[in-house]
């Protein structure tokens, strides 16, 4: 390296519109329509193969689960065994490569996702994880371009992050990749996370084993073919389509495992991070590990909120998407002045939103991700109506023969305890608690000892002392904390996001203190004129 070199500066990828008659709108629908009339053939990656096996698996849209995208193949524990072997094979030669060819790989995939593969990129997740045309827009597209790039920035930032030295010597501090490989295991939900994960470990020197979610195969294949075409080298991310358990037996008990970035339940979570202390004597180290888990949301109201805007950040924070991320609203509290204004609102929002296919870019609610999730869903739906505690004044319909489909529902509950005011459901299900308007400061401290979780949640008001009180009484009930808009949303560069609690490390995706979790820092000091007598001046004779 013969230079400080400055990365360029990097902003966030406006947001196309997809209006009616725009050059975006028309390219998007060509890239659903060529990728809807084709069946492909998706292998792992491993090293520098493509490996295909036996045991095909199909890939359907989750909003007509008869049409086919495609099929993956199914790897078991011998392939996550090739992809360890792959990705500490690589080690040497990518750890030791220059930063800023490192760097460029991940540039110029940002390049090449802002440009030619943006609307295959977009269909992908629209047909293989049911996000409306908006939806994948800002996650496929712009917030994975806005990691490769902000995440460029933070490791320039982190590298010249240097000590101090005093007179006579030089202080250099090195930031070195974990000794071994990585392991990133990546949720449905947001394709942005499925390309971070891998990528933000990888670009600090190291090489990868990543299991994606089955339902979202059919774009982290896109991932896959945009790192390569950036030229990102054999063995340094090595994709697999494994069960859990055979990636956790055989990466979990491997002595150079390394560290886990993960996104998904925090079930899941709790258990490796036991597997992991249960083998913690067979580790090279300490591995890192890191996860955002899962997430009980609020909006909090307050008696001086505006009635039309808390409609709208329900109406958004709870339903795009089918409610399934992580930050999606799923419980509110309104204070009786309000909540005849608000349910007239949230209702007439309501009823005004279409659900269908993402390909007609006229449905807002689109299908939830699988049968499983369908099932769990509108479980929690049948049980809020056998409680009598319970209202649902929207919604509460649901369908399976075609696709995944239900209906964006409102329960109001007489019980801030009930079963849907407290776990997590992960699907267009929120429920509402409505309080007495002067008791504003004890339903604060119900938002904060309702859930285990704290990931996101907002307050809703005009007054500012109201505004104080919640921002200070629910400092540790969400890592990512909304003054007046839905709990939704993080922007890279902006709100670095990530919760405690029962959702997560809170290591903030998005942000420099994310990767300075994949480097391990060794300090150098250099002495230039190196002493040669032991004796120290205080042992001199008066």
């Amino acid at each position: 390296m013969n230079g400080f070199f400055k990365v360029p500066t990097p902003k966030n990828e406006p947001v196309l519109s997809y209006a009616p008659g725009s050059k975006e709108r028309a390219l998007l629908k060509k890239a659903l329509e060529e990728a809807r009339a084709q069946v492909l053939d998706i292998p792992m990656y491993i090293g520098g193969e493509e490996i295909r096996t036996e045991n095909k698996k199909a890939l359907t849209p989750p909003h007509d689960h008869k049409h086919v995208l495609g099929y993956f193949h199914e790897g078991d524990k011998l392939h996550v065994e090739q992809a360890i072997n792959a990705a500490l094979g690589a080690k040497e030669l990518w750890a030791n490569l220059d930063w800023e060819y490192r760097a460029s790989i991940f540039l110029k995939a940002a390049e090449l996702l802002a440009g030619p593969y943006r609307y295959k990129m977009n269909a992908a997740t629209m047909l293989g994880q049911s996000k409306n045309a908006f939806q994948a827009e800002i996650d496929s597209a712009c917030e994975l371009i806005d990691f490769l790039r902000y995440n460029v920035h933070f490791m320039s930032e982190i590298y010249s992050d240097q000590p101090d030295s005093a007179a006579g010597i030089w202080n250099r501090m090195e930031y070195r990749p974990l000794e071994g490989f990585t392991f990133a295991l990546t949720p449905f939900n947001f394709t942005a996370i499925a390309g971070n994960l891998p990528t933000s470990m990888a670009m600090m020197g190291n090489t990868v084993v990543w299991k994606p979610a089955n339902t979202q195969i059919y774009a982290a294949n896109v991932i896959m073919q945009i790192l390569k075409e950036a030229g990102l080298p054999d063995g340094v991310i090595n994709l697999v389509y494994v069960s859990g358990p055979d990636a956790g037996e055989v990466i979990f008990n491997h002595k150079d495992f390394s560290g886990l970035h993960f996104t998904g339940s925090t079930g899941v979570f709790q258990n490796m991070w036991k597997t992991i202390g249960n083998n913690i004597h067979k580790y090279r180290s300490y591995p890192r590990i890191v996860g955002e888990t899962g997430g009980k949301d609020f909006i909090m109201v307050h008696k001086s909120a505006d009635a039309k805007q808390v409609a709208t950040a329900m109406s958004r924070g709870a339903f795009e998407y089918q409610g399934q991320k992580c930050s999606a609203a799923s419980r509110c509290y309104i204070p009786s002045n309000l909540w005849d204004d608000v349910k007239k609102y949230l209702l007439e929002d309501l009823k005004s939103m279409k659900m269908g296919p993402t390909e007609d870019f006229g449905n807002f609610i689109n299908a939830v991700i699988d049968e499983k999730a369908f099932n769990s869903i509108t479980g929690y739906i049948e049980k809020a109506r056998a409680n009598s505690m319970n209202e649902i004044i929207a919604g509460g319909k649901y369908d399976k023969s075609k696709g995944y489909f239900i209906e964006p529902t409102v329960i109001v509950s007489q019980d801030p305890s009930s079963l849907t005011m407290c776990e997590e459901i992960f699907g267009p299900v929120l429920t509402v608690y409505v309080y007495h308007s002067e008791n504003f400061e004890q339903t604060l401290e119900l938002v904060d000892s309702t859930s285990p979780y704290a990931l996101t949640g907002s307050i809703m008001a005009r007054d500012r002392y109201a505004i104080e009180l919640a921002t200070k009484k629910l400092t540790h009930a969400a890592g990512n904390f909304y003054i007046n808009d839905k709990p939704t949303g993080a922007v890279v560069g902006q709100q670095p996001f990530g919760g405690a609690r029962g959702s997560g490390t809170n290591d903030k995706a998005g942000a420099r203190a994310n990767l300075m979790r994949w480097v391990s820092m060794r300090t150098i000091k250099e002495t230039f004129v190196t002493p040669v007598d032991y004796r120290y001046p205080f042992l001199d004779k008066e």
